[in-house]
């Protein structure tokens, strides 16, 4: 017993009930861990906005980035997340229909842009258009993308170039990496003379040169779906994902030139 409670003037139940109050009053509201599962061209951004939720809240967000394909895989072998964030919906609608989503959870969160960028140094000049020389001005180099038949930001790129009539150029001579960042860094090392990213992955890396984006309507809607993973739904998931969707996390996102559904594109 503590010299507190030394008193003969104090009865001993009222001194156990200071005690207890006294230390309940020491002792902070336990924090949750929310761990989310994000397309890799999310970040930056995601970081910043779980900084954000983290002051706000003391509840910790750990956060694991990599492509939405392998970030899907891993979750259907039962990786111990709570949160999923992917850059297209088919990975989304994958999970969806192995009944791996709480329900009622999925709903589209951002948008994006799909550009082509040059490596630092280069002075090309080309426009992602019908009828652009993509192979001439790739020279003896490759195109930087990521897996086409697997990653969104690969997905998208290969539609708009399918679209505009360059995939023959290009087909055998691309660089395909794991994830659109990995694409990025690939062009900023100068290691490949262009690649096909997100706008805002461009933004991030002001070194490279944004040649143009792609016409909207040659490739899907670029859209990053949010959801609940159904094994780790908790009080603490669900009050990240409406965290997600509000202003203060729209405003870092908005910053970083995500689009949100509800501007339209």
């Amino acid at each position: 017993m503590t010299r507190f409670c030394r008193t003969p003037f104090r009865p001993r139940a009222l001194c156990a009930a200071s005690l207890l109050w006294l230390a309940a009053g020491a002792l902070p509201a336990l924090a949750e861990t929310v761990t989310v599962m994000a397309a890799a061209s999310l970040r930056g951004a995601l970081d910043e906005v779980a900084a954000l939720y983290a002051a706000e809240t003391g509840d910790r967000v750990n956060r694991a980035y990599a492509g939405s394909s392998a970030l899907a895989r891993q979750i259907q072998q039962g990786a111990p997340a709570q949160v999923f964030i992917s850059a297209n919906a088919d990975w989304m609608d994958v999970l969806d229909a192995a009944g791996l989503l709480a329900p009622g959870t999925r709903a589209d969160l951002l948008t994006n842009r799909l550009v082509l960028i040059a490596a630092p140094g280069t002075d090309m000049q080309l426009a992602p258009r019908e009828g652009a020389d993509l192979a001439g001005a790739l020279g003896a180099g490759r195109l930087a993308m990521a897996l086409v038949d697997a990653v969104p930001a690969g997905i998208y790129g290969k539609a708009a170039l399918v679209s505009l009539g360059l995939w023959e150029q290009v087909a055998g001579r691309l660089a395909q990496t794991s994830d659109v960042q990995a694409a990025l860094r690939l062009v900023a090392l100068g290691e490949a003379p262009m690649g096909i990213v997100y706008a805002t992955d461009s933004a991030a890396a002001p070194e490279v040169r944004v040649l143009g984006a792609f016409p909207e309507d040659s490739h899907p809607p670029i859209r990053y779906p949010a959801a609940i993973l159904a094994e780790g739904d908790s009080a603490g998931a669900r009050a990240f994902l409406a965290y997600l969707h509000g202003a203060a996390a729209g405003e870092v996102f908005r910053r970083h030139g995500f689009g949100l559904p509800g501007d339209g594109g």
